[in-house]
C-alpha cells in the first residue's frame, strides 16, 4: 500500500490509542486544515499495549496536572457522544465507578496517602482518607491484618470501554479525512534541527512539516531514527481473570495491596495484576509468560487479603507490555528542544489509556495552535528528561 500523497503536514509513526487520539483531535483544532496521515505497522494491533490495557481511570494521584487530565478523561468518557459530534451511531461510555482502594500497611505510607487525599480533595476530587476501620465497615470481607489506612474515591474512577473509545478515535479521525496507511517506518532524514522526510520498509519516502512519535514501547527505537534518545522500554504486565466459589457481595474496587498485586471486579468475574520483583526491560516481542507466578505470588496474596478468594479457578491471563518511563514512570509530550517538528508522546508507563483524551488534544493543540490552550503539559515535556529531573508522582502502579 502506498501513501496517496507525496508531502503531509502531520506524520504520525504508530496508530494506537495515541496515534488516533491525537489524529482525531487534530480534525477538532478550529482553523487548522493540514494533511494528517497515521502510519501503523500492524493494524490488527495484535501486541499493542492498547489491546491489553486493563481499562481503568483513576484521580488518585499525587501531582495536580495528573489528576486534572483524568478529570478531563472521565469527562470525556461521561459525554462521548458529544464530543464525537453527536452522531447517533456512536454508543454512549459507561463508567463504573467501583474506585481505586490503595491500602496502606506503614505509618509513612499511611501519611502520603493522606497527604495525597488532600491535593486530590483541593483539585475536586472525592478521595477519602479511610481508618482501617472505616474500610472494614465498607468492605467486610477484607482482611485487614497489618493494614493501618487506604484512599478510595468512587466518583469518576474504575472501568470503563476503552476498546470502544479507541475503535471510535480511529474511525472518526478517518471520516474526517485523515489517511491511515499499513507500513513500517524505518528511517528519518534529518537536516539541522528538523525531519524532513520519513521512509518506509517499502522504500517510499514522505515527505513531512511534523512527526509525532506514538509508537508505545518502540518509542525509544523511533526517537534514535531522528538521533534522539528517551528512556522508553517495555516491561511485562501481567492481567488474570478469575471465578471466585463464593462471589462477594458486592462490587470488588481496584485494590492496590502493599504488596503490589492489584484486583478488581470484572462483571460476573474478577481480575487481578501486577509484574514480579524482579521487573527488567524484555524484548518488544517477548511475549513469555511465567506460568509458575500465579501459583507464587499472585494467588498467595489475593487469597490472604480476600479470604473468600481461596477457592477461585484462573479463567484467563495475559501479558501486555507497559511504556516504561525508565527515569520517573510519567509521559513525556511535545517536541524535542533540538528537533522542533519531532513531537514525542511516549513513556505513559500504564496510565497512558486514561490519560488519552487530555493528552491526544494537548499535543494536537501545540501542533496546529504552537502551545497549549487547555491543560498545560510542559511538566511532561522532553527537556526534564535530558536534564535527569524527575516529574515526581507518588501515585505509580
Amino acid at each position: 500500500m502506498a501513501p496517496v500523497h507525496k508531502t503531509y503536514d502531520v506524520v504520525i509513526v504508530g496508530g494506537a490509542i495515541y496515534g488516533s487520539s491525537v489524529a482525531w483531535w487534530l480534525t477538532q483544532m478550529a482553523g487548522f486544515d493540514g494533511r494528517v496521515l497515521v502510519i501503523e505497522k500492524d493494524p490488527t494491533y495484535e501486541f499493542a499495549a492498547t489491546s491489553h490495557t486493563n481499562s481503568c481511570i483513576r484521580q488518585q494521584f499525587s501531582a495536580p496536572i495528573n489528576i486534572a487530565i483524568s478529570q478531563f478523561g472521565a469527562e470525556f468518557i461521561h459525554g462521548f457522544r458529544q464530543f464525537m459530534g453527536g452522531d447517533p451511531e456512536v454508543p454512549t461510555l459507561a463508567l463504573q465507578s467501583f474506585g481505586y482502594l490503595y491500602l496502606a500497611d506503614t505509618p509513612e505510607f499511611a501519611a502520603a496517602l493522606k497527604d495525597a487525599q488532600a491535593v486530590q480533595a483541593a483539585a475536586g476530587a472525592a478521595t477519602r482518607h479511610m481508618s482501617r476501620e472505616e474500610i472494614a465497615a465498607a468492605y467486610p470481607f477484607y482482611n485487614l491484618e497489618g493494614i493501618l489506612a487506604g484512599n478510595h474515591n468512587t466518583v469518576n474512577e474504575g472501568y470503563f470501554d476503552g476498546g470502544t473509545m479507541f475503535d471510535w478515535f480511529r474511525r472518526m479521525a478517518r471520516r474526517n479525512g485523515v489517511e491511515y496507511l499499513t507500513g513500517e517506518v524505518t528511517a528519518m532524514t534529518r537536516k539541522g534541527a528538523r525531519i524532513e522526510s520519513v521512509t518506509l520498509a517499502s522504500g517510499e519516502t514522505i515527505a513531512c512539516a511534523v512527526v509525532v512519535n506514538a509508537t508505545g514501547t518502540r518509542g525509544a527505537l523511533t526517537a534514535r531514527m531522528a538521533g534522539l534518545d528517551i528512556p522508553i522500554e517495555p516491561r511485562k504486565r501481567y492481567t488474570y481473570i478469575f471465578d471466585a466459589a463464593h462471589p462477594l457481595d458486592r462490587d470488588l474496587p481496584l485494590t492496590i495491596d502493599p504488596s503490589g498485586v492489584h484486583m478488581r471486579s470484572d462483571g460476573r468475574y474478577y481480575m487481578a495484576g501486577g509484574h514480579p520483583d524482579d521487573d527488567p526491560a524484555v524484548d518488544h516481542d517477548d511475549f513469555t509468560a511465567d506460568h509458575a507466578l500465579w501459583e507464587e505470588m499472585f494467588w498467595p496474596v489475593i487469597a490472604t487479603r480476600i479470604p473468600q478468594f481461596e477457592e477461585i479457578k484462573l479463567v484467563n491471563m495475559w501479558i501486555g507490555h507497559y511504556d516504561y518511563n525508565a527515569l520517573d514512570q510519567n509521559a513525556i509530550v511535545g517536541p524535542h528542544p533540538e528537533v522542533q517538528n519531532f513531537m514525542f508522546v511516549n513513556g505513559f508507563s500504564g496510565h497512558g489509556l486514561q490519560q488519552s483524551p487530555a493528552i491526544g488534544r494537548g499535543l494536537a493543540e501545540r501542533i496546529a495552535y504552537g502551545a497549549y490552550r487547555t491543560l498545560d503539559l510542559t511538566p511532561f515535556s522532553v527537556d526534564r528528561v535530558l536534564r535527569g529531573e524527575k516529574f515526581l508522582e507518588k501515585a505509580v502502579i
